[in-house]
């Protein structure tokens, strides 16, 4: 089988997520701020954020989620893994070797971590869709995993949109789920401060450069897109449209900036267009909250599985933007087995599995999360959050973090 260019198609293969153990109302984390319960769920579409006990960190994140995508029969067949994060617990170890070992993959594998705040994820998936197409993969495939969580704020405004999750995607010449068609991109860089992770500890965000930021990447990118290939019709180009996802309310105003380059809608007629185009994509990003690299790739979960009319051979654009910044805009095709791939995952399913927490317990969670982030040496107490580790992980071939001695982290599957 070939695209359009006469080369063969490649592609995200298999792909899943893992949305983690705990969930935050957000409702009732406003109410107990003392904050306005509207801005989280009216303005941010934000409803639930993730959240994970002290045993899991960004290392259980990627494996667990590379865990539910790989089989046994890949394990000899990937020759990549490329891990994307802003959220890495060392700074020289990167956390693909942990896949490597965890998962079984073979060890003759190129493995690397990119980083470069949300967009990191997009880096290693392109980087890794371009080894596979340049035939020097010798039929070897790449497995690409996002995770991410975000640092403790608590009682901070941008409280509402923090979060934890990790996806991880299969890449071959077998895009099952969707078809990346490689020449038709557009790139935008431009080195600002909008939010950077100074520390291990601090998260910096400064909102107005953030959202400005964005759009002029948003901008930046399309443009150099069309400079590619050529001037298009944008909503017919595409059946439906992805938005990197800071907060939901954020891709409504994406949306709403490339539509009105070519058509003038007033506000009632441009929310239906972005509800008829985009917004399903955000089913799950408005459970999970912020997950930085692993948002854009939450958000093709949530597109596949909320529309009806979407149809092998679609056309999808997605837009891809990086704090720091760097941001793209590419073309994609639903692939032949995208709903079926996408029902094995169940993603919904793994959502309404995860126990809520309690504002007080959250806080403790966080609190105590942020003391032992720089020990060099501590044991990791799995007791507490209602028995939660013996009800949940034990037996279930998770990856839980049991210790760290001298820096040396210490993980072992439950």
């Amino acid at each position: 089988m070939t695209n359009a260019s006469g080369s063969k198609p490649v592609g995200i293969e298999r792909i899943n997520a893992y949305p983690c153990a705990l969930s935050l109302d957000m409702k009732t984390l406003a109410e107990a701020r003392d904050h306005d319960p509207s801005h989280p769920l009216d303005e941010l579409w934000v409803t639930t954020r993730s959240l994970n006990p002290v045993w899991e960190d960004p290392v259980t994140m990627a494996v667990n989620a590379a865990l539910r995508t790989v089989r046994e029969e890949d394990r000899e067949q990937i020759g990549l893994i490329v891990v994307g994060s802003e959220s890495s617990v060392d700074f020289g170890k990167p956390m693909s070797t942990y896949i490597q070992r965890y998962c079984q993959i073979s060890a003759n594998c190129r493995n690397f971590e990119t980083k470069h705040a949300c967009y990191g994820g997009t880096a290693g998936l392109m980087m890794a869709a371009h080894w596979v197409a340049s035939g020097f993969n010798r039929g070897k495939k790449a497995l690409v995993v996002t995770t991410d969580q975000s640092r403790t704020h608590l009682g901070k405004p941008w409280e509402y949109v923090l979060g934890a999750g990790a996806v991880a995607m299969l890449v071959s010449e077998q895009p099952d789920v969707l078809e990346l068609e490689l020449g038709r991109c557009g790139y935008w860089t431009n080195e600002i401060f909008d939010t950077y992770r100074p520390t291990s500890r601090h998260e910096v965000g400064h909102a107005d450069t953030s959202l400005f930021g964005y759009l002029d990447a948003l901008d930046g990118a399309y443009d150099d897109f069309l400079r590619n290939v050529g001037e298009i019709d944008y909503d017919n180009e595409f059946k439906k449209h992805i938005y990197h996802v800071p907060f939901g309310g954020m891709t409504y105003r994406a949306h709403k900036a490339l539509v009105r380059r070519q058509m003038r809608l007033k506000a009632r007629p441009m929310r239906e267009h972005f509800e008829r185009k985009s917004k399903g994509a955000l089913r799950y990003n408005s459970l999970f909250g912020g997950t930085y690299t692993s948002a854009t790739f939450v958000a093709m979960m949530g597109l596949i599985d909320s529309y009806d009319d979407l149809e092998p051979g679609d056309r999808v654009s997605v837009f891809s933007y990086g704090s720091g910044s760097c941001a793209e805009f590419y073309s994609t095709r639903v692939g032949p087995r995208a709903r079926e791939v996408l029902a094995q995952a169940d993603l919904a399913a793994g959502m309404a599995a995860r126990q809520p927490v309690s504002v007080a317990e959250y806080e403790q969670v966080e609190q105590l999360r942020s003391e032992l982030i720089d020990q060099p040496s501590y044991e990791v107490d799995h007791s507490g959050l209602d028995n939660l580790y013996e009800r949940v992980y034990a037996g279930s071939g998770r990856l839980v973090l049991d210790s760290v001695t001298e820096f040396q982290r210490n993980y072992r599957l439950s």
